[in-house]
C-alpha cells in the first residue's frame, strides 16, 4: 500500500468555502454554519468507516480542511451498513435520524462529485450495503440463486 508511488494529484476542484456554499444550497440550510456543521458531522462519520486507499485518494478530491476531518478519524471496528451509518450519525449529533440522513445526503452528494464516478465505485464497493443511496446513487442488487428443489 505504501511501497507504491502515488501522482501528484491536481488541486481539488474546488475551496473549502466552495464547498460549504454547494452543501449548503444542496441541503437547503440557512446558513453557512448550518452547513459547515453538516459538514465536518458528515465527513468525521465517513472517515470512521473508509480505510485504505480510498480513504488516501478520497482525501486528495477533497478540500484541505475537508480532508483533514475526513482522515482525523480512526477507522472504527465495527462496519456499519448505510442505514447504520444514518443512526449511528444522528446519536454523535444529538439529532433525529431524519435530520442525519438529510445533512448526509447533502454532504455525500457533493463529495461524489468530487470524488469522480471512478472513485466512488471502488469507495460503494469496500462499503457495506446501503451507502449507493447516501451518496445519491442507484443501489444495485446481484440476484441471489434460489435453490431448485429436486
Amino acid at each position: 500500500m505504501y511501497d507504491q508511488p502515488r501522482p501528484n494529484r491536481a488541486a481539488p476542484a474546488m475551496t473549502f468555502d466552495q464547498m460549504l456554499e454547494r452543501v449548503r444550497y444542496e441541503g437547503a440550510y440557512p446558513t453557512r454554519e448550518r452547513a459547515e456543521k453538516a459538514v465536518r458531522t458528515v465527513l468525521a462519520a465517513l472517515g470512521r468507516q473508509i480505510t485504505g486507499d480510498e480513504r488516501v485518494d478520497l482525501a486528495q478530491c477533497l478540500p484541505v480542511e475537508a480532508a483533514l476531518t475526513l482522515t482525523a478519524q480512526i477507522p472504527a471496528a465495527d462496519r456499519f451498513t448505510g442505514w447504520g451509518f444514518v443512526k449511528d450519525l444522528a446519536e454523535r449529533a444529538g439529532a433525529t435520524p431524519a435530520v442525519a440522513r438529510w445533512d448526509t445526503g447533502a454532504v455525500l452528494a457533493v463529495v461524489a462529485r468530487l470524488a469522480g464516478p471512478d472513485l466512488l465505485a471502488r469507495i460503494l464497493r469496500r462499503l457495506p450495503d446501503g451507502y449507493a443511496l447516501l451518496f445519491g446513487q442507484a443501489e444495485l442488487c446481484r440476484p441471489q440463486m434460489r435453490a431448485v428443489a429436486a
